[in-house]
């Protein structure tokens, strides 16, 4: 049986990810939305996450940007991201165990609160500018 361990490298952040968004390109709720706005740039959103997660985890600061805009208009509520933190978790559950792993889901949700909040504030605030 084999045992796991915390997040504890890029490589782990890579296995992530990977194994993450492989799961959501066949959500039938989120890969449709993840697969219109990606397209065929995948390598690209790939790295864009690795080095993101290195940032928020592992405290290496590879990532710059601001992570919520691009899903300012996106056609997504609470029940796409009820989905993608189910994804998450489960990702997270079956691949680590640790106190980073916590931290994964913890920031995860924080995220996915804040980003809907932030969207259905904007939806119904359509002329203030997002930042």
């Amino acid at each position: 049986m084999e045992t796991k361990s915390d997040i504890e490298t890029i490589a782990d952040i890579q296995l992530l990810v990977d194994t993450f968004y492989g799961n959501v390109r066949l959500n039938p709720l989120i890969g449709p939305v993840f697969d219109s706005v990606i397209q065929g740039r995948w390598p690209e959103h790939l790295e864009k996450m690795y080095r993101f997660w290195q940032t928020v985890l592992l405290g290496e600061y590879t990532y710059q940007g601001a992570p919520f805009p691009p899903h300012a208009s996106l056609p997504i509520g609470k029940a796409h991201f009820n989905a993608w933190l189910g994804l998450w978790r489960d990702t997270v559950d079956g691949l680590f165990t640790g106190e980073k792993a916590e931290e994964a889901k913890w920031r995860a949700e924080k995220m996915a609160t804040m980003f809907l909040s932030k969207i259905e504030y904007y939806r119904s605030h359509p002329r203030r500018p997002l930042i």
